[in-house]
């Protein structure tokens, strides 16, 4: 307890800067998610990508990001053994901060996609395991982890497959994609509103203290889908097009339309992203904070400070501008070729994942979601569509990723407890 009386205030500073670290981190690797699969189809550049997103993340950061916080994420490890130990957990959490940080940063220079999730549970893994022992941790939680590492890319990867193989079919195959656009492409504008809200419910207006009841948000996500079918197809009936074009026009116009339809989705995305996410950061921060401020004492809810929101939406739009470009190539560009129809397959098909696995309660990263819906939208194109060189060194990035997390973790952990004589 003496150094929590003692260092009250270094720590909380030690903490905040540790944590906009993490945020940046997010922002520099995490926002691919939103924005990769735009930029890949050239719907935007990734000027205005990275500029959108910084306006929807923070939105979603700072909006939505939560009054309350759970100051152990996802319940990966149990406070009981700490209650005698608080100073323990204070540098714990400085500790995984730090190191889920540093791996985010490496595998953004290295343009890899990795889960900031995964990369934070890994860290408070390491640092709970020298700190108080095994038992502290929650193992079938960690176990249902490494399962979404299949499960959640072959889900979202699916999805995107049958969104892209169903516009392939009824639009692109055929003999007057045109029409056929102005006929199908409402119902898939409706099914991306539809998705997008549920998103955007589940994970978004929750946290401003919007509860909205599953019954409610199904009705309201279904009234707002209906809405935005019924608006996309008086906009597209007036595309104004030559009867007589040739086919490749008709399908450069198809993917116009597609292009629009993905920026909309990216922006859903973003928003969620950043109420969802903001929380790896934030997070453990809150708990550092709220120890400190109440002497040692271990909440289960950590109420979050005024200024706790607001950094964590700074640090994931500075890591955005100043490194976010590399991770969205990879995902826009080193995986498989896309065009706006392919991309919107996969964003949807991303977005559709998130919202099963909200309903269920499958842990899931947002970053494996994203790859494996890319990947189904390139298995749709035959398997020499994907490149196979950049898929391995995503897939071996995902699984260093906790064990990375940790060992970073133990080692900060050690020299923060010598530094400060615990």
């Amino acid at each position: 307890m003496d150094i929590i009386a003692s260092y009250g205030t270094v720590l909380i500073i030690i903490a905040a800067a540790v944590g906009f670290f993490m945020a940046y981190g997010i922002g520099a690797n995490d926002v691919a998610n939103a924005m990769g699969t735009s930029v890949g189809s050239k719907a935007l550049t990734i000027k205005q990508a990275i500029f959108i997103a910084m306006i929807f993340e923070f939105a979603g950061a700072y909006l939505a990001g939560g009054e309350v916080t759970s100051t152990i994420r996802k319940g990966i490890i149990d406070s009981t053994p700490f209650l005698e130990l608080p100073e323990l957990m204070v540098l714990g959490m400085i500790s995984a901060l730090f190191a889920a940080g540093s791996w985010l940063l490496i595998a953004s220079f290295l343009g890899w996609p990795v889960s900031t999730t995964h990369s934070i549970i890994g860290a408070i893994i390491g640092f709970a395991l020298v700190a108080v022992g095994s038992e502290a941790i929650q193992w079938n939680k960690v176990a249902g982890i490494v399962g979404s590492w299949i499960v959640t890319p072959a889900i979202s990867g699916f999805i995107a497959y049958l969104i892209f193989m169903s516009a392939q079919k009824l639009i692109f195959d055929t003999d007057a994609p045109l029409k056929n656009a102005k006929r199908y492409v409402p119902i898939y504008m409706g099914l991306a509103g539809f998705i997008m809200s549920l998103v955007t419910i589940k994970k978004g207006l929750k946290h401003i203290g919007i509860n909205i009841g599953a019954v409610e948000g199904y009705v309201l996500a279904v009234s707002i889908a209906l809405v935005v079918a019924i608006i996309g197809k008086v906009v597209i009936s007036r595309l104004k097009i030559d009867p007589k074009a040739d086919k490749k026009m008709q399908f450069n116009n198809v993917e116009k339309v597609f292009a629009i339809l993905m920026v909309l989705t990216a922006c859903c995305m973003a928003f969620a992203h950043g109420s969802n996410d903001v929380a790896n950061a934030i997070g453990p921060l809150a708990a550092v904070v709220n120890i400190v401020e109440n002497n040692g004492e271990i909440a289960k809810q950590a109420s979050i400070a005024w200024w706790i929101l607001p950094l964590g939406g700074f640090g994931i739009v500075a890591g955005l501008a100043i490194l976010g470009k590399k991770v969205i190539k990879t995902i826009g560009e080193g995986i498989t070729h896309l065009t706006p129809s392919r991309g919107f397959a996969a964003e949807l098909a991303a977005a559709s994942t998130v919202v099963i696995a909200s309903g269920t309660g499958l842990p899931i990263s947002t970053t494996q979601t994203l790859v494996g819906a890319v990947l189904g939208v390139g298995m749709a194109r035959g398997i020499a569509a994907l490149n196979m060189g950049v898929i391995r060194n995503i897939v071996v990035s995902w699984v260093i990723t906790l064990p990375v997390g940790a060992a970073l973790a133990i080692v900060i952990f050690y020299i923060l407890r010598t530094a400060f004589g615990v």
